[in-house]
């Protein structure tokens, strides 16, 4: 596994841990996306990698900065 697959995992997890936090669903946070359920599962599990447009609108649907998402320490 490379170090950007690392970090992607990380990303992933993080996006996971604080939908989590805010007590969303994976369906709810989809909604409020625009995109579906099936597809925040693969983002949450590294199969799919989210665009930089679809990162923004996660923190901002989360309530969070979206630097909060890549603090991997």
């Amino acid at each position: 596994m490379t170090s950007n697959d690392k970090k992607m995992m990380l990303l992933a997890k993080n996006i996971a841990r604080y939908r989590k936090l805010k007590k969303l669903s994976q369906t709810h946070l989809a909604l409020k996306l625009g995109v579906s359920r099936e597809h925040i599962a693969k983002i949450e599990t590294g199969l799919r990698h989210p665009s930089l447009e679809l990162i923004l609108k996660i923190a901002a649907a989360l309530d969070i900065k979206e630097k909060d998402l890549f603090e991997f320490g």
